[in-house]
């Protein structure tokens, strides 16, 4: 009984053990994560590049940096395509003197179903989060945005845009600052524009490294921090 007792566990353990595993990786295996270390190709796909973006290495890591007036990048593929659920992550940093209006992650798919992720800066500075959905068959949009949540500019932060089916909300940090109910998705085939919004319009100053999306709305422990 003695040998049974402690040779269970261990099987069990074992098996407890592969199914999180299998969990883990189902979880994950539809994840996309594109790290921005050139301008030609971006996971996979090439990029009409507007402007002259500049990649920036340094110890941290590698990064792609925009003027604010001319430069972009122009991804022919819609990554959020067929989700109904997803999580959108991008790591970024913002340039304190940047325009007080900028659209630096906006995907869009054959129909005008829109997303976008944005900034709003604050005359000293500080920048407030600003995210969109546009449902067009329904003509309707939800905009989130208080700009009395602020944070200082010239500093590397994660921003997240979530949608679980009914409702969108965002968060800076993993901290979550907003959210509302919206009927959206799933999007088709589509496109997506870096450090612009895909009009050519509302440019970005400042860096961006890395964006990663999820096909399902991740919980505030699950988001990436600094």
């Amino acid at each position: 009984m003695e040998r049974y007792f402690w040779v269970l566990p261990t099987v069990l353990l074992t098996s407890c053990f592969l199914i999180l595993s299998c969990e883990e990786s189902s979880h994950h295996q539809n994840r996309i994560i594109w790290e921005l270390s050139n301008t030609s190709e971006i996971g996979g796909h090439t990029v009409e590049v507007l402007g002259s973006p500049e990649l920036i290495t340094n110890g941290s890591g590698t990064s792609i940096r925009f003027n604010g007036e001319t430069d972009g990048l122009i991804i022919s593929t819609n990554p959020v395509d067929g989700w109904v659920q997803f999580t959108v992550e991008v790591f970024f940093k913002p340039d304190s003197d940047g325009p007080e209006e900028q659209r630096f992650v906006h995907f869009q798919d054959e129909s005008a179903n829109r997303g976008l992720i944005e900034t709003r800066i604050n005359p000293d500075g500080r920048w407030a989060l600003d995210t969109f959905l546009y449902n067009s068959s329904l003509e309707n949009g939800l905009t989130l945005l208080d700009r009395e949540i602020h944070h200082p500019g010239d500093e590397w932060y994660w921003a997240a845009i979530t949608y679980n089916g009914t409702t969108m909300s965002h968060y800076v940090n993993g901290v979550r600052e907003l959210e509302g109910d919206i009927e959206f998705g799933p999007m088709g085939p589509g496109m997506i524009s870096l450090g612009v919004r895909l009009n050519q319009v509302h440019w970005f100053k400042g860096e961006i490294r890395e964006i990663r999306f999820h096909p399902e709305s991740l919980s505030a422990s699950e988001l990436q921090v600094p």
